[in-house]
């Protein structure tokens, strides 16, 4: 971890009883607001640029909105606020990133995620991207292998009004079985192949978004489980996660 990422951790852990972060004072730091939509029209901008190599189409209103909605600098420390809408990861300590929002938004839009559906989400970290999908309308269950990252997630969840998010601290690899199978499924980590147990979850005729392949870059991959339980696979986008961390497979 690099001296940037050992700031932001310290702040980071620092502040996590005291989330969610107080509204800045007037004049004092940028508008969050402001700052959120400006980085949607620079997440938009780069969805274009970027149409013919995913194969994507333009922003969607619903998940643009979404992204406008959700305030990331809440799940930050406050002295994040300036950097918290930069279209760049963020590193939250424990190995772990706050996924850049061009990335997290073509994630989004490639699970197609529609109101009601039954969203598995692994990788929680502070629970940004679970809030998304759940002000998309998704009944979203969240796994996290890092416990003091969950309870971040946990708090901070609460006090956004989402509550009704379902999180567990364990091994995203197995899944959650107990509340499948899902419409979708989000896979933040990475790993050479589909995870058994994920699949298994996962509904015929549901869509699931991962970083496909080893070690340093992977393939982003949306892929649609058939009627006949084969997948049709797409490759979206050339991209850097970190892997599955440890624990029992099944």
């Amino acid at each position: 971890m690099g001296p940037f990422a050992r700031r932001l951790a310290v702040l980071w852990l620092s502040a996590a009883a005291a989330l969610p972060a107080p509204a800045p004072a007037a004049g004092a730091d940028p508008d969050p607001a402001a700052a959120r939509a400006a980085m949607v029209e620079l997440i938009a901008t780069k969805m274009r640029a970027l149409g013919d190599r995913t194969g994507m189409p333009a922003l969607d209103a619903r998940v643009a909105a979404a992204f406008r909605a959700v305030p990331r600098h809440a799940f930050l420390p406050p002295q994040a606020l300036e950097i918290a809408y930069l279209d760049t990861p963020l590193p939250l300590g424990h190995g772990q990133n706050l996924t850049m929002p061009t990335i997290a938004a073509l994630m989004t839009q490639a699970l197609d995620v529609r109101p009601g559906d039954r969203v598995l989400e692994t990788g929680t970290d502070v629970g940004y991207h679970a809030a998304i999908l759940a002000t998309l309308g998704a009944e979203v269950h969240s796994v996290e292998i890092v416990g003091p990252l969950l309870a971040v997630a946990r708090g901070v969840l609460a006090a956004q009004g989402h509550g009704a998010v379902q999180l567990r601290e364990a091994d995203g690899w197995n899944g959650w079985a107990e509340h499948g199978p899902y419409d979708a499924i989000l896979l933040k980590e990475s790993a050479p192949e589909i995870p058994p147990p994920i699949w298994r979850q996962l509904k015929p005729g549901g869509r699931l978004v991962m970083p496909l392949g080893g070690p340093g870059a992977q393939d982003l991959v949306r892929i649609v489980k058939q009627p006949d339980g084969s997948a049709r696979r797409r490759s979206l986008l050339e991209v850097r996660f970190a892997p599955f961390q440890g624990g029992e497979r099944t």
